[in-house]
């Protein structure tokens, strides 16, 4: 089969496209054929050295769809059966997804009901999961006036769909760093574009719910911008801090704030035959940006860390 092997970790450069065996059938684990998978930003951070506890040769990827080519498991497995994993230790412990064969724990494959064809099925996992988690937890009401911090990712326009799907007469509005792309973000459904410069909005205006991808160090100017009872949930590290330092909750969340985060591996499969559900039911938009195939790998992670990227990324295996 073909992989993308990281030996050591560094810029886009170290992903090697390889022949390697596909590998053996082991108790407990199961065979996919991958058919695709998204490409993630904490991928790129593996990659480049930033997740201690990773070591290296490895094949990224925490997240992939595909069928069952063979499994330890025919109680809940049969050959050729749809299914679809993310997070566990995939791409982190063991090799991942990057690859047109992944050996994954039986525990983190989940066989899913969806319509969708390998092109838009492929560009849901992590992103929409994700972005689900978190209209949940928002609390989300037609009335709402919505701010998504970094509001072109992948996982910011996700949320964007699922939102304009379901509840239209929200208005949802995006922070931007780059200018450049405002009219891209307006075009692709937001009401509103205001830029971040070094991190601090340039508006007075607050919002009922914040979607947060920065992170931490997004956190103190998220919460000038958020109304009385409002909600601001986290869900992405885009700023690079990981944590919260000298937080005072008391004094933070005064405005009877409230501060919830989702967090993409508490997943099981009926929270993601819900997330289909409501894809199918509410006719969600499932859109990527770029389509590439596994040996454009490096041009993947070299468009997500580009200063034009925008939105989701997949990598589609050829039948």
């Amino acid at each position: 089969m073909k992989a993308v092997i990281v030996e050591k970790a560094g810029g886009s450069e170290q992903l090697k496209v390889v022949d390697r065996p596909i590998p053996e059938l082991k108790e407990g684990w199961s065979l996919i054929k991958i058919k695709g998978f998204g490409i993630n930003r904490s991928e790129i951070f593996t990659r480049q050295g930033y997740s201690p506890s990773v070591t290296f040769p490895r094949v990224l990827g925490i997240e992939c769809v595909g069928v069952i080519e063979a499994t330890s498991d025919s109680q809940r497995f049969t050959p050729g059966q749809r299914v679809v994993s993310i997070m566990g230790e995939m791409g982190r412990d063991f090799d991942g997804s990057y690859a047109e064969y992944v050996l994954l724990p039986n525990q983190q494959i989940y066989p899913i009901k969806t319509d969708l064809p390998w092109e838009k099925l492929a560009a849901v996992p992590e992103s929409y999961y994700t972005a689900y988690g978190a209209y949940k937890n928002l609390k989300l009401k037609a009335s709402d006036r919505i701010l998504v911090r970094a509001g072109a990712s992948g996982v910011a326009l996700a949320f964007l769909n699922l939102v304009k799907s379901s509840l239209p007469k929200a208005s949802v509005t995006s922070s931007l760093r780059n200018p450049a792309k405002k009219a891209k973000l307006l075009a692709s459904g937001y009401d509103q574009v205001i830029i971040e410069r070094e991190g601090i909005l340039e508006t007075n205006q607050t919002f009922d719910k914040i979607l947060d991808l920065v992170g931490p160090s997004a956190v103190d100017d998220n919460l000038n911008h958020i109304k009385e009872n409002g909600i601001l949930c986290i869900v992405g590290l885009l700023g690079g801090q990981w944590t919260l330092e000298h937080f005072d909750p008391i004094m933070a969340l005064q405005k009877n704030v409230y501060l919830t985060a989702f967090y993409s591996g508490n997943v099981d499969v009926d929270k993601l035959q819900e997330l289909f559900d409501f894809i199918a039911t509410h006719k969600v938009e499932i859109r990527a940006e770029k389509i590439l195939s596994l040996e454009q790998i490096k041009e993947a992670h070299d468009y997500l860390e580009g200063a034009e990227a925008l939105g989701k990324v997949i990598i589609l295996n050829e039948e």
